[in-house]
């Protein structure tokens, strides 16, 4: 599923009808700026509890799209987080909220985008919700669409658009 040189700015211009554009609000954080998968969706706030059990799971070449209310607080993941992600088969990771240990995780082979960074840790009490519809950034995740991203910023479609050619949009 995954291919190493996304051009979100070309897959808009092939299927402008097609897509919806985050508003820029993400910074790379992982090795990797271009990736692209199905989303797969979680709605925590404050709390990595979730989070972890989600990327123990195989991830078998989605993006984890974290909505954390854009919390600036405190950071979702951390580098143990996302070398967990790497080895669980996630071809990235969305945050709307923080990260740590960036300059751990900006050696990691994967995708991170988030908000900034902040060295506090979330609470591990629970709680969240998995695989529902989640809306920040000036557009809706659904699980199951497909999301973009590459160092321009972040396009999602109801479909998977590469091989796709479309003349009419």
């Amino acid at each position: 599923m995954q291919k190493s040189s996304v051009s979100t700015a070309d897959l808009y211009d092939a299927h402008s009808q097609r897509v919806q554009v985050c508003e820029p609000a993400f910074r790379d954080f992982g090795n990797k700026t271009d990736f692209t998968g199905p989303i797969r969706t979680l709605k925590v706030f404050e709390d990595f509890l979730l989070i972890k059990q989600t990327l123990e799971s195989d991830g078998a070449g989605c993006v984890l799209v974290i909505d954390g209310g854009g919390s600036l607080r405190c950071a979702m993941i951390g580098d143990k987080l996302a070398q967990l992600a790497l080895d669980n088969n996630w071809v990235g990771v969305l945050i709307n909220g923080c990260l740590r240990d960036s300059a751990a995780i900006s050696t990691l082979p994967i995708g991170v985008k988030a908000l900034a960074t902040q060295p506090a840790r979330p609470s591990k009490l629970g709680g969240g919700q998995a695989d529902i519809p989640v809306h920040f950034a000036g557009v809706v995740f659904h699980p199951g669409h497909f999301l973009y991203a590459d160092a321009d910023g972040v396009l999602l479609s109801e479909t998977d658009l590469l091989g796709i050619t479309d003349s009419d949009d």
